[in-house]
């Protein structure tokens, strides 16, 4: 690889800041059939992630690279992340549940269940300081056996909010066709949720949303935060997404081909203002490192990451 990277690319002088001349991306494993859930172990210095097909989560481990499967089977899991305490949360498509795993080695069901009806899918988790559990419920691993299990939703797909101590569940947005990827700001006043909703109905939007989190426990003033049409290229979906210091958001997207899939960084005003090109789609994306300053990318059958000049906002 020649530097700089040209696959890193900045259509905003903005971007140039993050932009490091010499370090290259790089493809640190292959063999998933979809990588989807990158969640960053700061304590254990792992990444975590789902290969959903294969009902298996792998572990990439920073000190030497070595990857080993780290769970399995997983329950068809989709989106990971980590709590304030350490401790795994999964969204788990074939067991349509969120599951939290705790220190001692046994699963903490943290939701399965609205009023009474089973789950759809959960399918992308984000935790709040406060000790909130938000995640999204969109269905796909029950649309088909490839990722979970054929089955009916049986609930509009919606945003969920649950409290971590009481376990008590709170529904905070169903306006969305469906909810898929999300994430905080960096003071967590604004929730990104990306809308994938054109896979089963061709009336929704190819965007990602924002809205203002009232209370740290609801959200209101929904809106689009951006399409994600690229002019010359079309309009892709936007999967998963993370937030740096700086409230740019980085997005994982795929589904129109090269010079598209890849990453999206946009301002926080919504302005695209960078690109990066992978040879897979992108679904899921978050910072890790020592220091915070790695973008790791689950896309399609592989694990990249590149180094950047800016920090993840989040623990995971």
């Amino acid at each position: 690889m020649r530097y700089p990277d040209p696959d890193v690319v900045v259509l905003d002088k903005s971007f140039a800041k993050y932009k490091i001349g010499n370090t290259p991306i790089q493809r640190l494993h292959t063999g998933s059939l979809w990588a989807e859930g990158c969640a960053w172990n700061g304590q254990g210095r792992y990444l975590v992630w789902s290969d959903i097909p294969n009902d298996r989560q792998l572990r990439w481990l920073e000190e030497d690279g070595h990857v080993s499967t780290f769970r399995k089977p997983a329950h068809y899991s989709n989106g990971n992340t980590f709590d304030y305490e350490g401790r795994q949360l999964s969204c788990e498509h074939n067991a349509r549940r969120v599951a939290r795993y705790e220190h001692n080695g046994k699963v903490t069901v943290i939701a399965d269940k609205w009023q009474g009806k089973p789950l759809n899918a959960p399918n992308d988790i984000v935790v709040h300081p406060d000790g909130g559990i938000w995640f999204t419920d969109p269905g796909y691993g029950i649309t088909g056996n490839y990722e979970g299990h054929t089955d009916k939703l049986q609930i509009k797909e919606a945003v969920y909010r649950v409290d971590g101590k009481t376990l008590k569940m709170d529904k905070v947005t169903d306006e969305m066709y469906k909810p898929n990827g999300l994430c905080f700001s960096p003071d967590y006043k604004k929730l990104y949720i990306c809308e994938t909703g054109s896979s089963h109905y061709p009336e929704a939007a190819k965007n990602i949303r924002v809205y203002d989190v009232v209370d740290s426990r609801s959200l209101k003033n929904g809106k689009q935060y951006i399409s994600m049409d690229l002019p010359g290229k079309g309009a892709g979906l936007a999967d998963g997404l993370r937030a740096d210091v700086d409230g740019n958001i980085w997005v994982g997207a795929g589904w129109v081909g090269p010079g598209y899939d890849g990453v999206h960084i946009f301002s926080p005003g919504g302005q695209r203002i960078g690109m990066i090109l992978l040879p897979e789609m992108c679904a899921n994306v978050c910072f890790g490192g020592t220091k915070r300053n790695r973008l790791f990318m689950c896309a399609s059958q592989s694990l990249y990451s590149v180094y950047v000049e800016t920090q993840g906002a989040h623990i995971a």
